[in-house]
């Protein structure tokens, strides 16, 4: 596999949806901020726009975060852009919006890779109709950068179309997949397995069970996965996660990180 995406020494640090807790989550801001901050991972969520542009964005609807209740697929890219990205983002709960008004789109993936040429990207495929994952693969591809990606999709189905289209670029695993993995950790990794892709990224817990432990990060690397935990924001849950031997944390506030796991510097 030809990729640049591992080549950083761990801990890897990313920025979620950017400098997410500072600014409004999957924008440019965001972005440039988690990156000045000494980030050199930006952690992103694409859907595909009703003329099929691939663009940066979480939620299925744009409500909570533009305040308008419009599916993403449902809107071509021209009225996509004259939305407010920032209109939902406030940082004290609600009593005060500093950045609605000021500009800020929705971008597209194309424009994400312009703006940040150097920047290793992790992206999430999110929209899982109708289909996108070509649509995405094509974008990076024009752009060059695909060995400066990670892909990834918790949907098995979207993860098993991605996995057609994208070649060497690497991937997570999806949901299913790493319920996979933690079956064959359960029974005592007493059988062959190998991961169908390179990072297992996943929350310190779900649904009550902990799922990052000891157990699970040599497990994990024992097959050649890499061990990456959403969303660290508490600086004591960080340095217990560092000092436990993740490879990589993904953080809303990238300053906090950078100050616990270093920076690219």
């Amino acid at each position: 596999m030809n990729t640049r995406y591992f080549d950083l020494p761990c801990p890897r640090r990313f920025g979620h949806r950017g400098d997410s807790g500072h600014f409004p989550e999957n924008t440019l801001p965001a972005f440039r901020s988690a990156l000045e901050a000494g980030v050199p991972y930006l952690e992103m969520d694409v859907h595909a726009t009703a003329d099929g542009h691939i663009v940066v964005h979480h939620d299925e609807t744009a409500l909570r975060l533009c305040g308008v209740d419009r599916r993403i697929s449902d809107l071509p890219l021209a009225k996509l852009k004259q939305l407010d990205a920032g209109f939902g983002f406030s940082a004290d709960g609600g009593d005060t919006f500093p950045f609605r008004g000021r500009g800020i789109a929705i971008p597209t993936l194309e424009e994400v890779f312009q703006a940040f040429p150097g920047a290793l990207c992790n992206i999430e495929i999110k929209q899982a109709a109708p289909a996108v994952e070509r649509q995405a693969v094509e974008v990076i591809r024009r752009a060059g950068k695909e060995e400066e990606v990670l892909l990834a999709a918790e949907q098995d189905r979207v993860m098993s179309r991605l996995r057609r289209e994208c070649g060497e670029i690497p991937t997570s695993l999806s949901y299913g997949e790493a319920a996979v993995f933690f079956d064959w950790l359960k029974n005592g990794c007493a059988t062959p397995y190998r991961p169908p892709g390179q990072a297992l990224q996943i929350p310190e817990t779900y649904q009550g069970q902990v799922l990052v432990t000891p157990q699970t990060i040599e497990a994990a690397h024992a097959v050649g996965l890499e061990v990456h935990v959403w969303t660290v924001n508490d600086p004591r849950e960080m340095d217990r996660l560092l000092a436990m031997g993740v490879d990589g944390l993904m953080s809303d506030y990238s300053d906090l990180l950078v100050r616990l796991a270093g920076s690219s510097a």
